[in-house]
């Protein structure tokens, strides 16, 4: 029952939503990232993580558009594969300043984590605000 409420909703939502979501999983798996980076501040060896996302995003989304044009076809539905397609990319840094080899420096990555904390306020009420319009659309 889930799934077939979760394809109609998706087959519905127009690809500026379905963009917010993606950026909502990845803003979600980018804090998670400094969390635990903060959380091994003291792990002798530990390599600070890092969640990438928004450079090959936007990449993909050119090839995207560019693929539409020689095809001269709507862009819309190569921006919806794509958008569903692209993921994000957890890396590990190899600087270390510490003798221990631990790289993570608390105030940089608290400081991020809040920054994400704001991106992810914002996503999310750009979020409602779709959904409240597409509320408002099918009640009349």
């Amino acid at each position: 029952m889930a799934t077939a409420l979760t394809s109609a909703i998706s087959g519905m939502t127009s690809n500026s939503l379905r963009m917010m979501e993606r950026s909502m999983d990845f803003l979600w798996a980018k804090q998670a990232a400094h969390l635990d980076n903060v959380a091994n501040a003291e792990t002798p060896g530990y390599k600070v993580k890092t969640v990438t996302f928004e450079e090959r995003f936007r990449s993909k989304l050119l090839q995207a558009r560019a693929k539409a044009v020689r095809l001269e076809t709507s862009p819309r539905r190569e921006y919806r594969k794509t958008i569903e397609q692209t993921g994000w990319t957890v890396l590990e840094d190899e600087e270390t300043t510490r003798m221990d080899e631990n790289g993570v420096n608390v105030t940089e990555q608290s400081l991020e984590a809040i920054r994400t904390a704001y991106q992810m306020q914002y996503t999310l009420q750009a979020i409602s605000s779709d959904l409240s319009t597409l509320r408002a659309a099918i009640s009349g």
